[in-house]
Protein backbone atom coordinates (compact mmCIF):
# COMPACT_ATOMS: atom_id res chain seq x y z
CA UNK A 1 0.00 0.00 0.00
CA UNK A 2 1.61 3.10 -1.08
CA UNK A 3 1.78 6.29 0.92
CA UNK A 4 1.53 10.26 0.25
CA UNK A 5 2.39 12.62 2.54
CA UNK A 6 1.19 16.11 1.55
CA UNK A 7 2.75 18.89 3.54
CA UNK A 8 1.96 22.59 3.72
CA UNK A 9 5.06 24.31 4.45
CA UNK A 10 5.67 26.45 7.73
CA UNK A 11 4.86 29.62 8.29
CA UNK A 12 6.28 31.96 5.90
CA UNK A 13 7.67 35.58 6.61
CA UNK A 14 4.45 36.80 4.67
CA UNK A 15 1.97 34.66 6.16
CA UNK A 16 3.40 36.31 9.37
CA UNK A 17 2.80 39.65 7.70
CA UNK A 18 -0.50 38.81 6.92
CA UNK A 19 0.52 39.75 2.77
CA UNK A 20 -0.73 37.75 -0.52
CA UNK A 21 2.01 35.80 -1.54
CA UNK A 22 1.29 34.07 -4.21
CA UNK A 23 4.35 32.94 -6.47
CA UNK A 24 6.78 35.92 -4.03
CA UNK A 25 9.87 33.98 -2.95
CA UNK A 26 10.00 35.01 0.98
CA UNK A 27 11.18 32.33 3.65
CA UNK A 28 9.79 30.82 6.39
CA UNK A 29 9.50 32.83 10.00
CA UNK A 30 11.17 31.38 12.63
CA UNK A 31 7.60 29.99 13.80
CA UNK A 32 7.73 27.94 10.16
CA UNK A 33 10.53 26.72 10.86
CA UNK A 34 9.70 25.40 14.03
CA UNK A 35 6.65 24.03 12.39
CA UNK A 36 9.08 22.05 9.78
CA UNK A 37 10.83 20.37 12.00
CA UNK A 38 7.69 19.28 14.39
CA UNK A 39 6.28 17.88 10.79
CA UNK A 40 10.30 15.78 10.57
CA UNK A 41 9.34 14.71 13.93
CA UNK A 42 5.63 13.21 13.20
CA UNK A 43 7.23 11.58 10.15
CA UNK A 44 9.76 9.95 12.93
CA UNK A 45 7.25 9.23 15.16
CA UNK A 46 4.71 7.46 12.41
CA UNK A 47 7.46 5.45 11.01
CA UNK A 48 6.80 7.18 7.83
CA UNK A 49 9.80 6.56 4.92
CA UNK A 50 9.20 8.81 2.28
CA UNK A 51 11.37 7.42 -0.99
CA UNK A 52 10.41 10.16 -3.33
CA UNK A 53 10.47 13.70 -2.62
CA UNK A 54 8.51 16.91 -4.29
CA UNK A 55 8.29 20.65 -3.80
CA UNK A 56 7.13 23.79 -5.85
CA UNK A 57 10.35 25.86 -6.71
CA UNK A 58 9.43 28.33 -3.98
CA UNK A 59 11.79 28.97 -1.01
CA UNK A 60 9.83 28.56 1.35
CA UNK A 61 8.17 24.82 0.32
CA UNK A 62 12.42 23.82 -0.58
CA UNK A 63 13.34 24.85 2.80
CA UNK A 64 10.42 22.90 5.09
CA UNK A 65 11.47 19.90 3.18
CA UNK A 66 15.12 20.42 3.88
CA UNK A 67 14.08 21.01 7.33
CA UNK A 68 11.69 17.63 7.29
CA UNK A 69 14.27 16.02 5.55
CA UNK A 70 16.97 16.82 8.00
CA UNK A 71 14.92 16.01 11.52
CA UNK A 72 13.67 12.81 9.88
CA UNK A 73 16.64 11.20 8.44
CA UNK A 74 15.53 11.23 5.16
CA UNK A 75 18.10 13.75 3.17
CA UNK A 76 19.32 11.35 0.48
CA UNK A 77 15.53 10.87 -0.48
CA UNK A 78 15.55 12.50 -4.55
CA UNK A 79 13.93 15.57 -4.48
CA UNK A 80 12.07 17.09 -7.68
CA UNK A 81 11.30 20.69 -7.71
CA UNK A 82 8.49 22.14 -10.06
CA UNK A 83 6.50 25.29 -10.88
CA UNK A 84 3.32 22.92 -11.17
CA UNK A 85 3.16 23.14 -7.66
CA UNK A 86 3.60 26.95 -6.78
CA UNK A 87 1.06 28.30 -4.50
CA UNK A 88 -1.75 29.73 -6.64
CA UNK A 89 -0.68 32.81 -8.39
CA UNK A 90 -2.03 36.44 -7.21
CA UNK A 91 -1.66 38.31 -9.57
CA UNK A 92 -1.42 42.49 -8.46
CA UNK A 93 -2.51 41.12 -4.82
CA UNK A 94 0.82 39.92 -4.44
CA UNK A 95 2.91 42.14 -1.74
CA UNK A 96 -0.23 43.84 -0.35
CA UNK A 97 -1.38 43.76 3.05
CA UNK A 98 -4.46 41.29 3.81
CA UNK A 99 -6.32 44.07 6.18
CA UNK A 100 -5.16 47.56 4.30
CA UNK A 101 -6.92 45.18 0.50
CA UNK A 102 -10.08 44.46 2.65
CA UNK A 103 -9.95 48.59 4.25
CA UNK A 104 -9.78 49.90 -0.05
CA UNK A 105 -11.41 47.10 -1.58
CA UNK A 106 -14.23 45.99 1.03
CA UNK A 107 -14.44 42.52 2.73
CA UNK A 108 -16.96 40.89 0.42
CA UNK A 109 -14.33 41.54 -2.58
CA UNK A 110 -11.20 40.35 -0.80
CA UNK A 111 -13.66 36.77 0.23
CA UNK A 112 -14.63 36.31 -3.74
CA UNK A 113 -10.56 37.18 -4.79
CA UNK A 114 -9.59 34.44 -1.58
CA UNK A 115 -12.21 31.84 -1.46
CA UNK A 116 -14.21 31.33 -4.82
CA UNK A 117 -13.65 28.69 -6.55
CA UNK A 118 -14.14 30.05 -10.58
CA UNK A 119 -12.81 34.09 -9.15
CA UNK A 120 -9.50 35.41 -10.73
CA UNK A 121 -7.92 38.41 -8.61
CA UNK A 122 -6.78 41.67 -10.55
CA UNK A 123 -4.09 40.76 -12.90
CA UNK A 124 -0.25 41.82 -13.32
CA UNK A 125 0.21 44.03 -16.56
CA UNK A 126 2.55 42.17 -18.86
CA UNK A 127 5.46 44.49 -18.18
CA UNK A 128 5.12 44.16 -14.09
CA UNK A 129 8.36 43.29 -12.49
CA UNK A 130 6.49 40.66 -10.78
CA UNK A 131 5.84 39.00 -13.91
CA UNK A 132 7.44 35.56 -13.75
CA UNK A 133 8.68 35.60 -17.28
CA UNK A 134 10.96 38.36 -15.95
CA UNK A 135 12.47 35.65 -13.18
CA UNK A 136 15.39 33.06 -13.89
CA UNK A 137 13.71 30.34 -12.12
CA UNK A 138 10.98 29.99 -15.07
CA UNK A 139 13.29 30.76 -17.90
CA UNK A 140 12.78 27.64 -19.41
CA UNK A 141 9.29 27.68 -19.65
CA UNK A 142 6.88 29.29 -22.15
CA UNK A 143 5.75 32.19 -20.98
CA UNK A 144 2.10 31.44 -22.38
CA UNK A 145 1.81 29.05 -19.28
CA UNK A 146 3.15 31.58 -16.29
CA UNK A 147 0.36 33.10 -15.26
CA UNK A 148 0.06 36.70 -14.67
CA UNK A 149 -3.07 36.09 -11.90
CA UNK A 150 -5.01 32.90 -10.81
CA UNK A 151 -8.62 31.74 -9.74
CA UNK A 152 -8.00 28.51 -7.36
CA UNK A 153 -9.25 26.53 -10.36
CA UNK A 154 -6.81 27.57 -12.28
CA UNK A 155 -3.93 26.51 -9.74
CA UNK A 156 -6.26 22.89 -9.55
CA UNK A 157 -5.71 22.67 -13.46
CA UNK A 158 -1.93 23.95 -13.44
CA UNK A 159 -1.45 21.05 -10.39
CA UNK A 160 -3.02 18.02 -11.89
CA UNK A 161 -0.82 17.16 -14.94
CA UNK A 162 2.26 16.85 -12.31
CA UNK A 163 0.24 14.41 -10.43
CA UNK A 164 -0.49 12.44 -13.60
CA UNK A 165 3.00 12.64 -15.03
CA UNK A 166 5.15 12.66 -12.30
CA UNK A 167 3.93 11.68 -8.41
CA UNK A 168 1.02 9.14 -9.41
CA UNK A 169 3.73 7.02 -11.21
CA UNK A 170 6.07 6.93 -8.33
CA UNK A 171 3.44 5.99 -5.88
CA UNK A 172 2.20 3.14 -8.68
CA UNK A 173 6.29 2.10 -8.86
CA UNK A 174 5.88 1.11 -5.38
CA UNK A 175 7.71 4.76 -3.82
CA UNK A 176 6.07 6.42 -0.63
CA UNK A 177 5.82 9.64 -1.25
CA UNK A 178 5.95 13.31 -0.25
CA UNK A 179 4.51 16.67 -1.43
CA UNK A 180 6.33 20.17 0.24
CA UNK A 181 3.86 22.94 -1.23
CA UNK A 182 1.57 25.12 -0.82
CA UNK A 183 -2.00 25.79 0.57
CA UNK A 184 -3.95 26.29 -2.94
CA UNK A 185 -1.66 23.52 -4.76
CA UNK A 186 -2.54 21.28 -2.46
CA UNK A 187 -6.11 21.97 -2.54
CA UNK A 188 -5.95 21.12 -6.17
CA UNK A 189 -4.71 17.46 -4.82
CA UNK A 190 -7.21 16.93 -2.08
CA UNK A 191 -9.66 18.01 -4.78
CA UNK A 192 -8.75 15.21 -6.70
CA UNK A 193 -8.23 12.65 -4.54
CA UNK A 194 -11.20 13.14 -2.76
CA UNK A 195 -13.78 13.81 -5.40
CA UNK A 196 -14.75 17.38 -3.75
CA UNK A 197 -16.85 19.76 -4.85
CA UNK A 198 -15.90 23.00 -5.91
CA UNK A 199 -17.32 25.02 -3.02
CA UNK A 200 -16.09 22.01 -0.67
CA UNK A 201 -12.71 22.37 -1.70
CA UNK A 202 -12.47 26.40 -1.86
CA UNK A 203 -13.48 26.19 1.95
CA UNK A 204 -11.02 23.55 3.21
CA UNK A 205 -8.51 24.46 5.30
CA UNK A 206 -4.99 23.31 5.22
CA UNK A 207 -2.75 23.73 8.23
CA UNK A 208 0.60 25.52 7.76
CA UNK A 209 3.35 22.36 8.83
CA UNK A 210 1.31 19.91 9.69
CA UNK A 211 0.97 16.62 7.30
CA UNK A 212 -1.69 14.66 5.72
CA UNK A 213 -1.60 11.37 4.86
CA UNK A 214 -3.24 9.12 2.31
CA UNK A 215 -3.04 5.53 1.75
CA UNK A 216 -3.48 4.19 -1.27
CA UNK A 217 -4.75 0.68 -2.75
CA UNK A 218 -3.38 -1.02 -5.88
CA UNK A 219 -5.39 1.05 -8.00
CA UNK A 220 -4.33 4.66 -6.46
CA UNK A 221 -7.56 5.04 -4.91
CA UNK A 222 -7.42 6.54 -1.84
CA UNK A 223 -8.15 4.10 1.39
CA UNK A 224 -10.20 4.29 4.20
CA UNK A 225 -12.07 7.34 5.57
CA UNK A 226 -9.78 10.45 7.18
CA UNK A 227 -9.75 11.10 10.51
CA UNK A 228 -9.77 14.53 12.04
CA UNK A 229 -11.76 16.43 8.43
CA UNK A 230 -12.79 19.12 11.57
CA UNK A 231 -9.88 20.64 11.43
CA UNK A 232 -9.30 21.33 7.80
CA UNK A 233 -12.84 23.22 8.12
CA UNK A 234 -15.15 20.73 6.68
CA UNK A 235 -14.58 17.98 4.11
CA UNK A 236 -16.67 15.38 4.50
CA UNK A 237 -15.51 13.30 1.57
CA UNK A 238 -12.10 13.77 3.12
CA UNK A 239 -9.66 10.26 3.39
CA UNK A 240 -6.60 12.01 4.16
CA UNK A 241 -5.10 11.38 7.70
CA UNK A 242 -3.75 14.66 9.87
CA UNK A 243 -0.66 14.20 11.66
CA UNK A 244 -0.29 15.88 14.06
Amino acid sequence: MSKLILLRHGQSEWNLENRFTGWTDVGLSDAGMAEAENAGRILSREGLRPTAAFTSVLRRAVETWNIVSRVSGRMWVPLEKSWRLNERHYGALQGLDKAETVAKHGEEQVRIWRRSYAARPPLLRSDDPRNPRFEEKYAGIDCRALPLGESLQDAVARVLPFWFDRIAPALAGGADAIVSAHGNSLRGLVKFLDGMGDDEIAGFEIPTGVPILYEFDSSLEPAGRGRRASDCGGGAGFRGILLS
